[in-house]
């Protein structure tokens, strides 16, 4: 039933009934509820009764409503979208989903790594990019990141990496952070983290949105012909809308103003119809060209310049449609590497390896059964069969005595069961594409794995000066974090003096510390042509789709100025969002209301990429009084924003220490073309950067 109250003659509200009309409340089972809103009691005011089974489902359920959360990638957004292969690589791969002009169904969850799941969404960490492809084969997961390396080479180091980026396990702090002791020890102490490190300190791990972010596989995997013939793949997913990240203070101050920054981003976005897309680009190559390589493409530690082995783009994700239920879905997909299908295969990764044991393991700790394919984001589109039986919460109703195999049951008229092996069924890859490895069983890694500083000198090399500076303010921020440890940034400056000595200074001095001894190298680094593929500011791609510009007003603004501006920003495909000291709005020149879609202390500067200030002289004077509007165009400055302004706003931006340069305009044309980009070449006058 629904509920509604009743109440007592005297007009007090004493008791609460359940009464109205349909739908009818009932337990799991299907028992008609009679009074949702009191227990069993002996008595009005006697203790509850053991006998009432509404309440006790009603508890145990509500006790049971969490499942433990993931280990990493605790906080995560997911939507629905399909996946259309627009290229034919039947050469390279026999996968069904990669025929040309096939379309997939998709669930894709982003997420933060070390955090969990209550944490925020705009911390600098990694994120999680993986999609689930429902194909008509089977599912296939790709599991990545938005960075195309990672931290270790063997999964046997993965638990070491992830108890030391944790939380303190003797304070249970710092929560999704990497700046503490326990990390940068581990972290000084693994050479092989280093090329890792300079993206995880680089602006790569503070996203602008999760629909400007890319993604990658981060594995060599191999894609298989028809013919068995086997080649080398990295996965890309490149967004539609350009790479763009944040900077160090704004991601500080998104924190405070939206936990969920990233995760409504992609909601509201989805919403709204302005779905996100991505590209999925693939590199392929032979074991000829590996070999030919000063690195080993079976180390996740490296990349493979874009350069040296050119992107080809296969296939278009448009995500379109949110989850419907945050639990059911986003909560309760569970990925895993070894979903994979006939035409793709595994390489021999180690840390590739690894996980392939690992994520079905955990999936049955956080799922709490073996079944957790049968929930429906987990389940394939496509018809399964096998003979695995019973298990908890097993849904699906197997019919006669067939749960083995082989067996002859059919030949006595009984349903026998799938027995017949598909002859284009899964069959792992012969070493084809790898040289035969024999010998003793030793715990050893390949000698090119113990290169651990040219592609992060590779790296740091094809970085803006911007960025450099950004990475080495990083790398000063998290090391000067270190409290007790006093051993560990002299240690990691050491490292870094392996991959360049201007830089290892310049995060030494910012520390304050004397330059230590260079850590000896178990291999000496090599010089790597710089790549423009590696850098955010060089392929950012200047234009306002998908990004949001904040339009602050006041009582007396000039309605045809905001009717003109909101107009250009539609135009250029970017959103208006008209901010004012009261969510009412403000009264323009000609007398109408204009509503207000945020108000000004909920909506600060640093969740827009641009900013514009429409004020009259009298709506300037008055917000010259108010604290949060000298803030909002302050920030805005500071996080290197354009600013567009009416000459009346003067005043207020004086007052915000705002200095005129190439992204402070006025409101014609130009504002709207400031608008598309950031003003790195003011933050030398703002602050002081390693």
């Amino acid at each position: 039933m629904s509920n509604t109250v009743k109440s007592t003659g005297d007009g007090g509200e004493t008791h609460q009934q359940a009464a109205g009309e349909t739908p009818v409340l009932t337990t799991n089972h299907g028992v008609a509820i009679s009074d949702n809103q009191n227990s069993l009691k002996s008595g009005a005011r006697g203790p509850t009764l053991l006998e009432d089974f509404v309440l006790r489902e009603k508890i145990f359920h509500f006790d049971h409503e969490r499942i433990p959360e993931r280990i990493v990638h605790a906080r995560g957004s997911g939507a629905h979208g399909v996946f259309e292969a627009t290229d034919d690589i039947s050469d390279l791969s026999k996968a069904a989903l990669f025929t040309k002009g096939e379309k997939t169904e998709v669930f894709v969850r982003f997420s933060t790594v070390a955090g969990g799941a209550g944490s925020v969404d705009t911390p600098r960490d990694v994120r999680g990019f993986a999609v689930k492809f429902y194909t008509r084969e089977g599912n296939w997961d790709l599991v990545g990141n938005n960075i195309p390396v990672f931290f270790i080479q063997d999964a046997i180091k993965f638990p070491d990496l992830v108890h030391s980026v944790k939380m303190e396990a003797n304070s249970g702090y710092p929560q999704a952070g990497s700046a503490h002791d326990t990390f940068w020890d581990f972290a000084s102490l693994t050479p092989e983290t280093t090329h890792m490190l300079f993206w995880a300190m680089s602006d790569r791990t503070l996203p602008r949105s999760l629909r400007m972010m890319e993604g990658f596989g981060v594995h060599t995997f191999k894609l298989v012909n028809d013919g068995g013939k086997a080649s080398f793949v990295k996965f890309h997913w490149r967004p539609k809308l350009g790479i763009q990240s944040t900077i160090w203070d704004e991601a500080l101050k998104l924190q405070a103003a939206d936990n969920d920054y990233h995760r409504r981003d992609l909601f509201e976005a989805i919403d709204t119809g302005a779905f996100p897309e991505w590209e999925l680009a693939i590199q392929v190559f032979d074991q000829e060209f590996a070999d030919a390589q000063p690195y080993d493409v079976l180390d996740a530690t490296k990349l493979i310049p874009e350069e040296d082995v050119p992107l080809r783009v296969i296939g278009n994700l448009t995500l379109n449609r949110n989850v419907d239920n945050f639990f059911a879905e986003t909560e309760q997909v569970a990925f895993l590497p070894t979903n994979i299908v006939p035409g793709i295969d595994f390489s021999n990764d180690p840390l590739l390896q690894g996980r392939l044991f690992s994520y079905l393991d955990t999936q049955k700790s956080r799922l709490g059964t073996t079944n957790f394919h049968q929930i429906p984001v987990n389940a394939p589109r496509c018809p399964f069969g096998n003979f695995q039986r019973d298990g908890m919460m097993q849904t699906l109703v197997p019919k006669g005595r067939a749960n083995y195999e082989p067996n002859s049951l059919a030949d006595h008229g009984e349903d026998g069961g799938p027995r017949e092996s598909a002859e284009k069924g899964f069959a792992t890859t012969n070493a084809t594409t790898e040289p035969e490895e024999t010998g003793e069983k030793l715990r050893v890694r390949a000698e090119l794995f113990a290169d651990h500083y040219s592609q992060a000198r590779l790296f740091l090399k094809s970085q803006t000066e911007s960025e450099q500076a950004h990475i080495a303010s990083s790398f000063v921020f998290e090391l000067s974090k270190v409290g007790q440890l006093d051993q560990v940034p002299p240690r990691m400056v050491a490292n870094l003096r392996n991959v360049d000595e201007d830089f290892a200074k310049r995060v030494a001095d910012g520390l304050g510390i004397a330059l230590p001894k260079k850590t000896t190298a178990a291999r000496e680094p090599v010089d790597m042509a710089p790549s423009d593929a590696l850098s955010i500011h060089k392929k950012m791609k200047e234009t306002l789709e998908g990004r949001a510009v904040g339009i602050l007003i006041a009582d007396g603004t000039d309605a045809g100025a905001l009717k003109s501006l909101v107009a250009a920003v539609t135009k250029a495909k970017g959103k208006a969002v008209i901010v004012a000291p009261k969510v009412g709005g403000a009264k323009l020149s000609d007398g109408t209301t204009q509503k207000a879609d945020a108000q000004l202390a909920g909506a600060p500067s640093q969740i827009f990429d641009a900013v514009a200030v429409v004020l009259s002289e009298d709506g300037c004077t008055a917000l010259l009084k108010e604290g949060a509007a000298v803030q909002w165009a302050m920030d805005a400055f500071g996080h290197l924003k354009a600013i567009g302004a009416t000459e009346e706003a003067g005043p207020l931006l004086d007052k915000a220490g705002i200095e005129p340069d190439a992204g402070v305009t006025g409101l014609d044309g130009a504002f709207v073309t400031a608008a598309a980009k950031r003003y790195y070449d003011r933050e030398p006058k703002l602050r002081t950067l390693a």
